[in-house]
Order: C-alpha cells, then structure tokens, then sequence
C-alpha cells in the first residue's frame, strides 16, 4: 500500500496539469540494455505494428487512429500492458535488467498506465502474504481481509478518476483489474485452505461466499486479455469443474485435480459457459496444455482428451498448436528414439541429437541465455551430477541465446564444453520435445527414450 500511496501522491501533484490530445495517437519510449532489436504492440493476438530500435535505443509508434483499449507491447522476451486511446501522445521508459519495476508512462493517460503496473507489481508482492498469512484463516475472517484489500485499490482508482477523468471504459478496464484480482483469490480459498490445514475435505461455504459471482461477465470482448480477468476465469471454472464432478460424478475419484476425467469435465464447462471466441479458445488451450503437459497420463487417455477436445472446439484457433504437442508426446514416449534434431557444437560444427545420444545412457538439459539465474542454477546442478554419476553423460542444449554470448557463457560455466550445443531452431526443438518446464530433462539410453518428462532436480 506505500507504493499506492505514493502514487495518490503523484496524482493529485500533477492533477492541476492538463494534458491536450493530438489528433493522432504516439505511443514512443526508450529501453535501456534492450534485449531485441524491435518492439512490437499487440491487441489480443494481432499484431497491429513494430518500431525498430533507434541509435538511441529508442522507438516511436504513430497511427492516425486506435481503436480504444488494452493493448500489450513486446520486447522479447518480456511484455506488459499499456492503454491506448485516440488522441494520446504516451511515452514509456524501462530497463530490461529490471523490466517491470523500471517502467513508468509519462503523457496523456500515464495515471491509468501506471496504476495498472502498480496492480500488477503489487498484486505479486500481496500473493505471498495471501498464500502465507491468510488462506489458513476461516472464511469470514478470510473474505474481510480480501474486502479490505480490494477496497483500498478502488478507493485509489476513485483519486484517479476525479483527477484524470478517465474515459468510461478506461474506468471499467481498471476497475476490473481490481475486482478479479481479489475473486481470484476467493476462488482459490477453498482448497488452498484444505491443504494449509492438511484437512480430508473442503469445508461448506456460506452462502453469501461467492456473492461476487452475480458481478462476473463470461463474454467481455474488452476483458479477454486482461490478465487478471483470465487467470479468474482459470481459476473459476476449475473450481465449478471440480463441484460439479465432485457431486455428480460417483467414480471419478474427483479428489485428483489433473487427470483426464476432471479435464473433460472442464472442457465441458468452459463450452456451456463463455461465449466470447478469444476467451473461449484460449481457456480450452489452456486445458488442453495444462493436461497433456503436466499430467503425462498414457497416449490412449491423450487420444480421448484430444478427440473430445475437438469435438467441443475443433475451430479452435490454437488447434494445430495443440495437434503438434499431442503428436510431440505421442513421439517421445518411452523405446522409442530421441528425434533426430540438429545442434551446433562449440566449434561450429552440425550434429543430431540421435548421434551424440548413441552407446552411452544420456540426459539432455535445456537452457536459455535469457534466465541468468536459472542456468547458473542448471550449471551447478549439472557440475554435481557429473561427478556423482559419471556412468551418465550430462548434455546441455541452449535455445535463444545469440552464439558469441552462448559461447561466453559456457567459457566461464565450468561445464564439459564438448558436450554443450546449441539449437538454432527453437520452434522445431520445443515442437518435437516438448520442453516444458525448462527443468525438465530427457533421459536417453542407445539413442532411445528412456524418460522424456524427468527433471534436472530429481533423484538420478
């Protein structure tokens, strides 16, 4: 709350300022240490633009008009929100080494774009006080403090309203960032509770517990890409998923979230519920991913989840996506041989997997240049898993990383150099191994697959 303070602060300094709108819309920054050459700004999952990077590391977008709304803007591998309205002259400044703490608006509608990042910051800072402090608490002491908190960010967004007269769907954009926020965590309450208190069941809610759910919308267009408004929607139909099956289902064994009865259940209720294509499509990709990747449950139970899925959304617009990781699994299962996908050595020279897979039992690792945290973490893994088991050959396997900076970074890892490689096809590679989580290790032995989804971190 000091930052939302702080930022009342602000606003009322700068209410008296008035900032005239152009009869074009800009929307231009700078980015210190860039991590691309380009920025490109998207609604929902069109592509309306890309600025490249100036000498100057700077870029400008200028249209002669925008449709009002919530946009994002991407510079790889990092994105986040900015609103648009016609006539705005907006300018944004960050540095990547600290993307989302660094950014900040300035111009017309910065209020409302800054008061949007600070949910978002903020929202991530109060999650670990929810998760540690409050979900142990009954659910009247519980619903108070989640009140409260929502409470104190309307009383905010009111400031920035009388001060900034924000447009009437600007008003509703942030206020919904605010309301779903804290009905995603009353949604979560109840089996986040059952398992703090290590409970056998889930307690009966009152009745006026998800009173909050006469107010939600399962069809808003303006919504669809709102964060917090999507990962409501996750969160809200797997809990109705799960009551439902929960008191209809009697051998379903509805205690055990992923698996492939309880996700048809929620493919089901996703398709009598929302309407609205964009939601639609991406909350069932969102199953579909959720399932195939997380549960690695048997091909024959992949293939009924695959049909009924198509069944209920065959003109998905992720389907070919979703085809190609269920064909990418079906590939990798046990006995059969690792795909045979070219890497590059350390002295540039074109090998497959197959090959470097051959006469010796193998674990490939992956990594990528962008995560300095989560490779140096990878490296001393690896590092104390080639001396414990040397009867294993540890492989690591880059992704995304330009070649001068991979090489520099393995220089200077203590890894076996000759065994590091890099693909230079990140598409392929993910398709036909599906690397999901990015701890994640294929275990190998003659070439053939021995484990596909074992983790860097597990017991060898």
């Amino acid at each position: 709350m000091k930052k939302f303070l702080l930022l009342v602060i602000v606003i009322f300094a700068a209410g008296c300022t008035s900032i005239e709108k152009k009869d074009y819309v800009l929307f231009a920054g700078e980015i210190v240490n860039p991590s691309s050459d380009y920025v490109v700004l998207l609604k929902g999952t069109k592509v309306i633009d890309s600025a490249r990077l100036d000498g100057t590391n700077r870029f400008t977008f200028k249209f002669n008009s925008v449709e009002d709304g919530l946009y994002h803007f991407n510079h790889a591998p990092e994105f986040q929100y900015v609103y648009l309205e016609q006539g705005d002259s907006l300018m944004v400044r960050l540095n990547t080494l600290y993307f989302d703490e660094s950014l900040v608006f300035s111009g017309s509608n910065e209020n409302l774009n800054n008061f949007l990042l600070e949910l978002f910051l903020t929202q991530e800072e109060e999650e670990q006080t929810v998760r540690k402090e409050y979900y142990n608490l009954e659910s009247t002491e519980f619903t108070d403090k989640i009140n409260k908190l929502r409470r104190d960010k309307l009383k905010t967004l009111n400031v920035i309203n009388e001060e900034s007269k924000l447009s009437e769907k600007a008003f509703r954009i942030a206020k919904a960032s605010i309301d779903y926020t804290y009905y995603t965590y009353l949604e979560i309450y109840p089996f986040e509770h059952k398992r703090k208190l290590s409970e056998h069941g889930l307690h009966d809610m009152d009745a006026n517990f998800y009173g909050y759910r006469q107010n939600i919308s399962y069809n808003d267009t303006e919504l669809s890409y709102l964060r917090p408004y999507y990962d409501f929607m996750k969160s809200h139909l797997g809990n109705l998923s799960y009551m439902t099956c929960k008191h209809s289902c009697k051998d379903s064994a509805a205690s055990t979230k992923k698996q492939l009865h309880f996700n048809i259940h929620k493919l089901h209720v996703i398709d009598s519920l929302v309407v609205e294509k964009e939601l639609r499509d991406n909350l069932f990709r969102n199953v579909a991913f959720d399932y195939l990747l997380k549960e690695h449950d048997s091909p024959s139970n992949n293939k009924m989840f695959l049909d009924d899925f198509v069944t209920v959304s065959g003109n998905n617009m992720h389907i070919k996506e979703i085809e190609e990781l269920y064909e990418g699994i079906r590939n990798i299962q046990p006995n059969n041989p690792i795909p045979s996908i070219p890497v590059l050595s350390v002295n540039d020279e074109s090998v497959t997997l197959t090959e470097i897979a051959r006469s010796k039992k193998t674990v490939f690792y992956f990594w990528t240049g962008t995560n300095k945290s989560h490779y140096q973490n990878i490296f001393k893994r690896v590092i104390q898993l080639s001396k414990s088991k040397p009867e294993l050959d540890f492989v690591g396997i880059n992704f995304q990383t330009d070649k001068a900076n991979w090489k520099r970074i393995i220089e200077s890892s203590g890894l076996d150099m000759d065994k590091q490689f890099k693909s230079e096809n990140f598409e392929e590679a993910t398709q036909k191994l599906v690397i999901y989580p990015m701890n994640k290790c294929i275990i190998t032995d003659d070439a053939l697959i021995v484990d596909a989804f074992s983790n860097i971190y597990a017991k060898f």
